[in-house]
C-alpha cells in the first residue's frame, strides 16, 4: 500500500533530496506530475488561477513534444517546471545510462518548446522528480553532478490510483499537509477523477487558512 506521506526516517536517509520547505512559513508547494495533457492541464491551470496559486509541473518529455503550446502556457502563467524523464522510466528497472539519457531527452524537449515560444524558465535551478519516486544512488549522484535538484515530496495525494476514492484522496492531503509541504498531484487522465474532486477543495481550504501556494524556484 502506498503511503500518503514520507516517513521522517526516509527523509533523513536522503538529506540531499528536497522533501519539503521551511516549516516556519504558511506556504504550500503544489506539484503536478506526468503532463501536459490537453484534457486535464488547462483545467488545472484554471483552478490555480482562481486562487492566484503558483505550482510546479514535472513534465514528461513525450507530452511536451506532443503539446508544446500547452507546455508554454504553463510557463506563461508563472508556474515552474521540472523534468520527469522523456518516457516515464522506472529507474530501478532501467539501465543507468539509458535512464540518464532519458532525462537529457526531456531536458531537450523543455528547451526546444521554450525556445520556440521564447518563454523564460521560471526556476533558477534544474528540477527533477523521478517517476514512481524511485531513484538509485548512482543516478541521484549523476543527476546532481549535472546540476539537478531532486525534488521529492512529503504529501502524496495518491490521485492516480483508481482504488483510492476521491474522498480519500482529499483526506490524504488535508491530514498530512504542514507548513512548507510539497504535495503531489497528477495532471493525467488516470488521476483526473480524483484530481477534479480534490484540487479545488485543497485550494479553497488552505486559501481560507491564509496559506500561499508557491512554485519551486530554487
Amino acid at each position: 500500500m502506498t503511503l500518503p506521506y514520507i516517513p521522517k526516517l526516509v527523509q533523513w536517509c536522503f538529506p540531499k533530496r528536497i522533501w519539503h520547505f521551511s516549516r516556519k512559513e504558511k506556504s504550500i508547494y503544489l506539484t503536478f506530475d506526468d503532463g501536459p495533457i490537453p484534457k486535464v492541464t488547462p483545467w488545472v491551470l484554471q483552478q490555480l488561477s482562481t486562487y492566484n496559486a503558483k505550482a510546479t509541473f514535472f513534465c514528461i518529455g513525450e507530452n511536451i513534444k506532443k503539446h508544446p503550446k500547452l507546455f508554454s502556457e504553463i510557463i506563461s502563467k508563472g508556474h515552474a517546471i521540472g523534468n520527469h524523464t522523456q518516457h516515464h522510466y522506472n529507474c530501478k528497472s532501467t539501465e543507468h545510462l539509458k535512464y540518464i539519457n532519458d532525462v537529457s531527452l526531456c531536458e531537450y524537449e523543455i528547451h526546444t518548446a521554450l525556445d520556440k515560444e521564447k518563454e523564460p524558465i521560471v526556476t533558477t535551478k534544474k528540477l527533477f522528480r523521478p517517476p514512481y519516486g524511485r531513484l538509485s544512488l548512482r543516478a541521484s549522484k549523476t543527476l546532481r553532478k549535472l546540476g539537478y535538484k531532486i525534488v521529492m515530496w512529503d504529501v502524496l495525494s495518491v490521485d492516480y490510483n483508481a482504488a483510492v476514492s476521491k474522498e480519500k484522496c482529499l483526506e490524504n492531503v488535508l491530514r498530512h499537509t504542514k507548513n512548507g509541504s510539497v504535495i503531489v498531484f497528477h495532471d493525467s487522465l488516470k488521476a483526473e477523477n480524483n484530481l477534479r474532486y480534490a484540487l479545488p477543495k485543497v485550494l479553497a481550504y488552505y486559501s481560507e487558512k491564509g496559506y500561499a501556494f508557491k512554485a519551486i524556484k530554487d
